[in-house]
């Protein structure tokens, strides 16, 4: 039967190593190896390697609750996302949850699966475990009870890519996601398409509200283009519907945006069933990049972003916000790649 390595026997009783057997072997106080389990900062890397040595030969498992109960702090940060099945959701958490590791600290991951009231649970869940600190990437950023757990959190709180009002003491970190679709958006007109249509995710959060903001001021600074736009939820369900309800109309887009890589993937299933050939009669843009896109013909264009500095940027800013400073919001950049999905419009429909 496996044992725990933390624990050995004296007699008939079980044995928990003690902070000062790890110190004794390392040959330090017992001060630096409390600084290095807590993930000071102030800790030479000669010493952390010596304790972490110690640490790992005798099987020493540092006792959290008592150190909670010392400092008033648990070195534990939750992580509240929509749904971790996402595989850019999950990347940010991954770089989140390893720039945190780095200082100490234990990330609980908790997925709503788009789900407000499961949310609110998972918002209650993490209060009762009086986690350190809050990474949120919420379901719906209106939600009222939501809004209320949070706003009564009662710790440093960081947004990803979401904004609430009622938090105005939150950091947030963003992508620039209307300067992306814009940059689409352009592509596409330089190519002559006057119609442009974005089957989008749900209003309720901030990157679709900013990429349909995106997708019509570009069409707007250009005479004669016409945006067209389809909100919904983030699934394959949705992003099939409004593409049989867009190509479908008695004036189809001639060029079609999928607002996630969830959505893509309903366009594309729709795609199949419909009499429009990309780039042939229709060209194509996805936003967020998806991982088997090197194996899909013709290459999709993508308003891509880098996820995993989302993570570790949001991680940072809450260490910093346990560290005493201010609220901060970054913003980081969108980028437009031009690929085979994209061609100049049919002459005639």
């Amino acid at each position: 039967m496996p044992t725990d390595p933390s624990f050995g026997m004296r007699g008939s009783r079980p044995y928990r190593v003690p902070i000062r057997e790890v110190a004794k072997h390392a040959g330090v106080a017992v001060s630096s190896v409390s600084r290095v389990v807590s993930g000071h900062p102030d800790v030479s890397e000669k010493m952390r390697r010596k304790v972490l040595k110690a640490i790992d030969d005798l099987g020493y498992v540092p006792d959290l609750a008592a150190q909670s109960i010392r400092t008033g702090a648990t070195k534990t940060i939750g992580f509240v996302v929509s749904d971790i099945r996402n595989p850019m959701l999950a990347e940010i958490a991954h770089a989140a949850e390893t720039r945190l590791r780095e200082r100490g600290y234990t990330m609980l991951t908790m997925s709503s699966l788009h789900d407000p009231e499961l949310e609110a649970e998972h918002l209650r869940r993490l209060a009762q475990h009086r986690v350190d600190g809050l990474l949120v990437s919420v379901t719906d950023e209106r939600n009222p009870e939501t809004v209320d757990l949070l706003t009564r959190a009662g710790v440093p709180i960081v947004l990803l890519d979401r904004v609430i009002p009622e938090l105005p003491a939150a950091s947030a970190v963003h992508f620039d996601h209307a300067a992306g679709v814009g940059e689409a958006v352009r592509h596409l007109t330089e190519l002559g398409h006057r119609s442009i249509g974005l089957v989008n995710g749900p209003v309720g959060t901030r990157p679709p509200r900013e990429r349909e903001r995106g997708l019509r001021r570009r069409a707007a600074e250009q005479p004669g283009v016409t945006a067209l736009a389809r909100s919904g939820g983030f699934t394959r369900e949705h992003g099939a519907k409004a593409t049989y309800e867009l190509l479908r109309s008695d004036e189809p887009p001639t060029a079609l945006i999928a607002g996630s890589n969830q959505i893509l993937v309903g366009v594309l299933s729709a795609l199949a069933e419909l009499p429009f050939e990309v780039p042939r009669d229709l060209s194509l843009v996805t936003c967020d990049e998806v991982p088997m896109a090197a194996f899909l013909q013709p290459r999709p264009a993508t308003v891509r972003h880098d996820v995993a500095e989302m993570g570790r940027t949001g991680a940072d800013l809450l260490l910093g916000a346990l560290a005493g400073e201010g609220p901060r919001c970054v913003e980081l950049p969108t980028f437009f790649d031009v690929a085979e999905s994209c061609a100049a419009p049919p002459p005639v429909r």
